[in-house]
């Protein structure tokens, strides 16, 4: 791609960091940098620490996504620079009532949809890493994540054939990345994902 995709790119998260539509919603929106790119990271939402350093994985579950794949040669600085990190909500949806992070809600989702898929438009990418349940179901249909973690998935979205291989959320309060079969099947994923020609393109077949 040229430098006018890379401007379009900067053009589309120039308005989505003024985006104000969910009013339940604390911004300001979240983006990754702004890269042109074959593979595109998709996360849930970002955290409150995220919306004060403006950048999406940026705390405790960014430090064990970015442990995962270091575990296959690319290191979370590499990574920022070569992959669109995306989301499916942009801005931080507050506490529950009962602690935890809340999950957006369907509408959020919906108004927040169309920043996603101008993304998938304008990357045309051919690898997309959705990285725990609610980004995983806006791609692939599942009831477990046993069903699709481990597992690469086809779709075509917006025009585009692409390929899907889910990650579970690097969550701390989570064990089922590390326990099994959860562990064994995230390894899988990860092999996936170093195996795909989009990442060896991305990476320089040397990672």
């Amino acid at each position: 791609m040229n430098a006018a995709d890379l401007k379009s790119i900067q053009q589309h998260q120039r308005l989505l960091k003024q985006c104000e539509l969910c009013d339940d919603m604390t911004g300001p929106p979240v983006t990754g940098e702004a890269v042109v790119s074959s593979i595109m990271l998709v996360g849930q939402a970002p955290g409150f620490k995220e919306i004060e350093v403006h950048r999406p994985f940026a705390w405790t579950a960014g430090k064990t996504l970015f442990k995962w794949f270091n575990s296959i040669g690319v290191d979370e600085n590499h990574f920022r620079h070569s992959v669109y990190m995306a989301a499916v909500c942009r801005c931080y949806p507050g506490k529950k009532q009962r602690g935890g992070d809340r999950l957006p809600d369907k509408n959020e989702i919906n108004l927040c949809s169309k920043w996603l898929h101008h993304e998938i438009e304008l990357l045309q990418p051919r690898l997309i890493i959705p990285v725990g349940k609610l980004a995983i179901s806006q791609f692939v249909s599942f009831k477990k994540l046993t069903d699709v973690i481990g597992q690469q998935h086809q779709a075509e979205l917006i025009g585009c054939q692409l390929d899907i291989i889910p990650l579970p959320h690097p969550s701390g309060v989570s064990t089922w990345h590390v326990t099994e079969p959860g562990k064994t099947l995230l390894k899988k994923a990860l092999e996936k994902i170093k195996k795909h020609p989009a990442w060896g393109d991305v990476f320089n077949d040397g990672f």
